[in-house]
């Protein structure tokens, strides 16, 4: 049986395919453009694969789309209305390995929801991470 998590890697691969195609490019162009390999963009496109916040920033700059778009399809953003984009911000540094932006985004997360916003709360309009 499928989960959630399987869809949305499914959906986030149709959506990077679809994008590639609208922008007449090929599988290749977009590896290479991206610095990613030819394969493993592949199974990124079928969904079989789990992209970092930094192979997801290279393919939307490939595709000359907003990486916030891709995160937010794959789940580590939530869609919202405008504001300081913290958890982006962290996403993107060069700086901080994956392991450290995911503690970052957690602690921020608590944060956020321990002063009263995030998901379900009243005034929810605080960016959240996923």
């Amino acid at each position: 049986m499928r989960n959630e998590l399987e869809d949305r890697w499914e959906d986030l691969g149709q959506f990077i395919r679809e994008q590639r195609q609208l922008g007449r490019m090929s599988l290749r162009k977009l590896s290479e453009v991206a610095g990613i390999s030819n394969p493993y963009l592949s199974q990124i496109e079928r969904g079989l694969r789990k992209p970092s916040a930094e192979i997801l920033q290279q393919i939307a700059k490939a595709l000359r789309i907003s990486a916030e778009t891709l995160y937010v399809r794959a789940g580590i953003l939530e869609e919202r209305a405008g504001g300081d984009d913290v958890p982006m911000a962290v996403l993107v540094d060069p700086f901080l390995t994956e392991d450290q932006k995911q503690t970052l985004l957690k602690v921020y997360r608590s944060f956020v929801r321990e002063n009263g916003f995030g998901e379900g709360e009243p005034g929810g309009e605080a960016p959240v991470a996923g």
